[in-house]
């Protein structure tokens, strides 16, 4: 009997020792997959900054609401595709518009086109992001406005496909877009509305 319960002791410690270790080796895991779960929810929404003549302007995507305008604008971005471009339509207390052409008035042609995705409900107001078009609905490619207005009529409505909001301006509305908008225009190659002085995006870059 007595070494029956020897054994039975030494069984049991090797099993709770085992145990233990297995306990041990897993803890650090847990941790690290919690902490990367709670840094993963601070990061949030991917965030763009433009570097331009006139000061920087931060844009937060929606890629929710958004999906392939979100991923086309971010594959042109990390491309390098808005580095050297111009802001070429600025039209004051309605938007400043880039994406298509260099400081020479030269375009640049984009990869792809996107679908519309102006049903998301996302509402063309002061500070928010949208794609330009031709009358195709799903025409948009590089280019890109930002709402210095409520541009209602730009909405998406059941006699209009309207105009895919996809992020908005968080740093940079009252500063470097006032800049942008407030520029002296004039017509350069039969475009109205381009600023006498180019306005350059220095660089497009991801922050976030």
């Amino acid at each position: 009997m007595v070494t029956s319960h020897a054994h039975r002791r030494t069984a049991l410690l090797a099993v709770w020792l085992l145990l233990a270790t297995l306990v041990a080796g897993h803890a650090p895991m847990t941790v690290m997959a919690a902490t990367g779960a709670a840094d993963a929810a601070q990061v949030g929404p991917p965030l763009v900054r433009f570097d331009t003549d006139a000061g920087a302007i931060d844009i937060e995507l929606d890629p929710e609401r958004a999906p392939q305008t979100v991923e086309n604008f971010l594959d042109l971005v990390d491309s390098g595709f808005y580095d050297g471009l111009i802001f070429h339509r600025v039209v004051a207390n309605f938007v400043i518009q880039t994406g298509g052409y260099d400081r020479d008035m030269q375009p640049r042609e984009p990869p792809r086109t996107v679908p519309n995705e102006a049903r998301n409900r996302l509402k063309n107001r002061r500070g928010t992001v949208a794609m330009a078009r031709l009358d195709d609905p799903d025409s948009a490619d590089s280019q890109f406005f930002i709402n210095v207005n409520n541009n209602t009529h730009l909405d998406h409505g059941p006699d209009q496909p309207g105009y895919t909001v996809f992020g908005r301006v968080v740093a940079g509305l009252d500063t470097a877009v006032v800049a942008i908008e407030l520029s002296e225009t004039g017509i350069r190659n039969g475009m109205a509305g381009v600023p006498v002085t180019p306005i350059v995006i220095r660089k497009a870059s991801r922050i976030r």
